[in-house]
């Protein structure tokens, strides 16, 4: 038996979310079918994290096990050969058998993309969130800066029932604004459901003065969803990177 270690990256257009679903096609799904396929085998995969319907992935490792003695660049390749052009595996390696892509991992940083211009961009309708108005990026960085830190993030949270703590660690929050494009980039060691995309559209709330920058402190402290500001759209959401060494992810 053999444990192999997957970075994959994915465009979630199509797809309700990565965890395979009932009644709608997944990226997990699709995943297990290939590999399935190339490893001659039934499979089921680990993967790192839950996305939500139309957040895409630009690393997203899943691990899973195998009987199949194939070469990790003959995983790849066949694996490529057989996946739809909006999945891709990047990487392939082996790792000990109680390597566990979900538990193991140590933190992981997303992106969120906007297109502020009262065009919109026609290669990006569904990759980047088109917001008609100007951004005051200056504003977002303000009320952004107070989200870095170890607080309980239950007022960014749009179900909690599912989790022992709303307590997370943010090690940075930057926002980069060039021409029309504005890229926030969130790096912690762990997210709430929705947690990212509520932050982002509390920061757009930020930028229309329908809150504060120095509101940011006592939104965390009421707990409450309330409280924040709107849940950006999906589509303009990226897991960017996932990180299994704390070093790394301190950086």
């Amino acid at each position: 038996m053999r444990n192999l270690k997957v970075m994959t990256a994915y465009r979630g257009t199509k797809y309700h979310g990565f965890q395979r679903q009932a009644n709608a096609l997944t990226v997990q799904q699709v995943l297990e079918e290939k590999l399935s396929k190339v490893l001659n085998e039934p499979v089921t995969i680990i993967g790192c994290s839950r996305t939500d319907t139309g957040v895409h992935a630009n690393q997203f490792c899943f691990n899973v096990r195998t009987n199949s003695n194939i070469r990790t660049l003959g995983f790849t390749r066949g694996v490529n050969g057989e996946l739809p052009d909006d999945i891709s595996i990047l990487s392939c390696e082996d790792v000990p058998l109680d390597f566990h892509a979900r538990f193991d991992c140590k933190g992981k940083e997303y992106i969120y993309k906007m297109h502020c211009s009262e065009s919109k961009n026609p290669f990006a309708s569904d990759l980047m969130l088109h917001y008609r108005r100007k951004f005051d990026v200056d504003a977002a960085r303000k009320a952004a800066s107070y989200f870095v830190g170890t607080h309980d993030f239950a007022s960014f949270c749009a179900d909690c029932t599912n989790v022992s703590t709303t307590v997370r660690t943010i090690y940075s929050f930057d926002i980069e604004y060039n021409g029309d494009s504005v890229i926030m980039l969130v790096k912690g060691n762990g997210f709430l459901y929705n947690m990212i995309r509520i932050m982002a559209g509390t920061l757009i709330d930020v930028s229309e003065k329908r809150l504060s920058p120095d509101d940011m402190p006592d939104i965390l402290a009421a707990r409450d969803r309330l409280r924040a500001g709107r849940t950006a759209m999906a589509h303009g959401l990226y897991l960017n990177r996932v990180f299994y060494d704390e070093a790394e992810l301190l950086k």
